[in-house]
This record gives structure tokens, C-alpha cells and sequence, in this order.
């Protein structure tokens, strides 16, 4: 038998934990909007609690750091919502490992990178302006590398699908969804050279699936 004192005392854990998490989800959508209006460096923790209606104290107990918080951030932006779930785990990636046709899997898979980059290339871009700190640099480089763990993962998913190059190598075939899935591609073509995203995403699924899967592609 549950004790009324134990009902009570997880009842208000529950309440508690909920309460971090909103003051974090306000926390986070405040900083990305000052982030991407003024940029990083410009942004001080006292704008931030004052966007978020918390106080600044409230901000290093919730995340740590104005580092923490870009952080946040960019991890928001990329996944799209606010669960701990890794891309490699998420449920389209299960999709794309039950999909047998290659070229349909590549297809799948630049739809939702282009999701990805579509929601991190602003946030990105203002932390590659602010690179000349050291930390967002560190920040910058540690992105980079969990980028391109999370397109190896992607391509051995791939690897498995009949048709595929498998004289590429699975290194650079990592390489190249790297260079292609990415921010930096995403801004130089549709920012500077204004293409739509749909007609940016239409030439990335063209060229992986003519890369990776040859004797498929038109």
C-alpha cells in the first residue's frame, strides 16, 4: 500500500521538475530570439532573464552558463524540440533503417537534414561571427564533430540498402553527406545565392543518390 505522504512528496517532484523544464524552455526561446537579433557576444545574461522574466540568478541555476545556454540553443534548434534524444535515436531515423530502397532512404534523409539546417543555419551562422571567443569556438568545433559521428551513423544506415557505392568508401561517403547536409551549404546557396530551400533540397537528394547509389538514379 502507497502512503499518502509518498503520493504527496512524488506529486510535487513531478510539479517541480515541470516547473524546470518551462523556466528552461522560456530561458532558451528568449536567448535564441536576443541571440539571433543582436548576436552572441552583444547578449548579456542580464537581457536574457530580463526577455525570459526570470531572474539572472534563475539562469545559472537552470543552465550553468551563457555558454550552457548557446548551447541549448543550437541543440534546440537542431533537433526541433526540447527532448535529450539523440538524432541517431530518433523515430524518422528508424524509418529510414526499415526503408529497402536507396534512393527512397536518401530521399528521407535529406528531408529531415533539411529540417535540421533549416532551423540551425541562424543560430549557427551567429555563433560562427562570434568565434573569435574561444569558447564559442570550442562550442563551434565540438558541433562539427558531432556532426559528422551523426553522418557516419546515417551513412552505414544507407551502406546496408542494395545498389549502394560501396567502392566510395564509408569515409568519404561521410564526408560528403557532411559537406552537403550542412548550415555552411544551406546559407551559401539559399541565403547568398537565393535559392528556395525546396530547390536546395531537391539538388542535395539529386547528388547523394547519383554518389551513393548510381545504377538507381535517373
Amino acid at each position: 500500500m502507497v502512503e499518502a505522504g509518498s503520493v504527496e512528496h512524488q506529486r510535487r517532484w513531478v510539479a517541480r521538475t515541470e516547473r524546470r523544464r518551462e523556466t528552461t524552455r522560456r530561458v532558451v526561446e528568449a536567448a535564441e530570439g536576443l541571440f539571433l537579433e543582436r548576436g552572441y557576444l552583444a547578449t548579456t545574461m542580464g537581457d536574457i532573464a530580463a526577455a525570459a522574466g526570470v531572474a539572472v540568478q534563475t539562469l545559472y541555476l537552470a543552465l550553468g552558463s551563457k555558454m550552457a545556454i548557446l548551447g541549448a540553443v543550437l541543440d534546440r534548434a537542431v533537433a526541433g524540440d526540447d527532448e535529450p534524444v539523440p538524432v541517431l535515436q530518433r523515430q524518422w531515423v528508424k524509418t529510414l533503417e526499415r526503408e529497402d530502397d536507396g534512393p527512397r532512404a536518401v530521399q528521407l534523409l535529406v528531408r529531415e537534414g533539411a529540417r535540421v539546417v533549416g532551423r540551425s543555419a541562424p543560430i549557427y551562422r551567429r555563433m560562427q561571427e562570434a568565434a573569435a571567443d574561444l569558447e564559442v569556438a570550442e562550442l563551434l568545433s565540438r558541433t562539427r564533430a558531432r556532426r559528422h559521428e551523426t553522418m557516419s551513423g546515417l551513412v552505414a544506415v544507407l551502406a546496408t540498402k542494395a545498389g549502394f557505392a560501396r567502392r566510395l568508401g564509408t569515409a568519404p561517403a561521410a564526408d560528403i553527406l557532411y559537406a552537403l547536409v550542412s548550415e555552411e551549404s544551406y546559407r551559401l546557396l539559399c541565403a547568398d545565392r537565393g535559392w528556395s530551400p525546396t530547390e536546395w533540397q531537391r539538388w542535395v537528394a539529386n547528388s547523394l543518390t547519383q554518389t551513393y547509389f548510381p545504377d538507381g538514379s535517373e
